[in-house]
């Protein structure tokens, strides 16, 4: 029956081409735009690591002296002091973690080959790819030796190992970052993110960094942070080494805790640490706060999905319904157009669900071919979001999940605009339209 339903539904919709084409392309357009805010928007709010954010955490601690605010609503710092994320990384304590920060080198083989090209780069430590578990191509992260004895090392992207080597294997491979030789020891995939999580007090949608270098190296070579850098007091800074032990917050530091257990215990830890501050001259408030948030927490923290997006996201569900609105005219003039043919229909022995059912099945044809129509409407959107402003390059794109939505979300409005349409044509009386004729 359903069979016969469809083949009626592509009759109707032949003999009146361009009224249902009008349809077609309403339900298109409405999709089109919604499905464009909605992927934009689904892809913001996607968990980033949904099989361990709730194991990995944000530290942040309350520095400042009493009397002194934050612009948080918590009043706590979003970064670490340079010397806070040192003393907790080499604190005694068995947990995975690293501090990072990032900055930036013109990259090349100081050969007339290659040009030299800048780059962004990352500074942590080796447990940072296991806990972000960065995939690798070649080589791996550097070894505990390397990075407190031998820290000119440096992993690079996949896609910087193309421009350098051809995308070879280049592990034990000299590249410069500036001035300075580093040796290649491991080569990771690009990170294809959709929000830069690890890191989004420098933009939660800019791409990952392309090279990984140990964190030991910053005073070293004195390596000036890219990110933010906020204080809370007046502080002289005549070198670097006046900057690794001020009150400058700048560092960001990111802690594996598997289970409950082991988040209270490292809480435990935290407060202990401040409180051994405290005695130092450091952390002078009466109440000392700490923050362990998990990866969905920081996000929300952080307001990544802003108001506006949600705002986007409701005025194109609002501009669908204004396409379900001129749909349910258009089937209102087309269905009661139709009643003679269903008086004799109704005449024969056709019941009203069936008549019901017809008109519903016409419909939801109509919306399908309106879904398939929108996700083409919406791609051409979404490369237009991409061309625009690049910052969204990683955002404005359609998963699977989307993808199917598309025409599920289609059928539901033409279904809706059907409902009342196909209720009324139902509702014939065989005998005024056998008397006509």
């Amino acid at each position: 029956m359903l069979l016969h339903y469809i083949d009626l539904s592509w009759r109707s919709i032949r003999n009146t081409p361009v009224i249902s084409f009008l349809m077609v392309f309403a339900i298109a357009i409405g999709i089109g735009i919604t499905m464009t805010s909605l992927s934009v928007y689904h892809m913001m709010s996607m968990d980033p690591i949904p099989h361990k954010s709730d194991k990995i955490h944000y530290v942040q601690l309350q520095i400042m002296d009493e009397g002194n605010e934050w612009n948080t609503d918590d009043n706590l710092p979003r970064q670490l002091t340079y010397q806070d994320a040192v003393n907790l990384y080499n604190a005694d304590i068995d947990v995975l973690s690293s501090p990072s920060f990032r900055t930036g080198f013109s990259v090349h083989l100081n050969t007339p080959d290659v040009k030299p090209r800048m780059e962004q780069a990352r500074l942590v430590n080796k447990e940072f790819f296991d806990i972000f578990e960065r995939p690798f191509i070649f080589g791996g992260a550097w070894t505990k030796d390397d990075q407190d004895n031998k820290p000119y090392v440096v992993v690079i992207s996949k896609s910087v190992n193309e421009r350098l080597f051809n995308g070879e294997n280049s592990i034990g491979k000299e590249i410069f970052l500036d001035n300075k030789s580093y040796r290649v020891v491991g080569v990771t995939e690009d990170w294809e993110h959709h929000v830069k999580y690890y890191d989004v007090n420098n933009g939660a949608f800019n791409p990952a960094e392309a090279l990984y270098i140990p964190f030991a190296i910053a005073p070293l070579e004195e390596i000036g942070t890219w990110g933010n850098m906020n204080g809370w007091k007046l502080e002289q800074m005549r070198g670097y080494q006046d900057l690794i032990i001020s009150e400058k917050v700048w560092t960001q530091f990111w802690v594996q805790l598997n289970t409950p257990k082991q988040k209270e215990e490292y809480g435990r830890f935290l407060m202990a640490y401040m409180e051994d501050q405290k005695s130092r001259g450091r952390f002078q408030r009466e109440e000392l706060i700490y923050s362990l948030r998990n990866v969905n927490e920081w996000l929300a923290y952080n307001e990544v999905i802003s108001e506006d997006n949600r705002i986007l996201v409701a005025l194109s569900f609002m501009f669908l319904m204004v396409c379900v609105a001129n749909i349910l005219g258009l089937l209102l003039a087309k269905f009661l157009k139709r009643a003679p043919e269903v008086g004799i229909r109704r005449a024969l022995g056709a019941s009203k669900q069936q008549i019901f059912l017809q008109h519903i099945v016409e419909v939801s044809v109509i919306g399908f071919s309106g879904g398939l129509l929108g996700i083409a409407i919406a791609q051409l959107g979404l490369w237009g979001v991409r061309e625009t402003n690049s910052y969204y390059n990683a955002l404005a794109t359609m998963d699977v999940s989307m993808l199917l939505a598309a025409p599920a979300i289609a059928l539901l409005a033409s279904f809706v605009a059907g409902l009342y349409p196909a209720w009324l044509v139902c509702k014939t009386q065989p005998a005024i339209y056998l008397k006509s004729q």
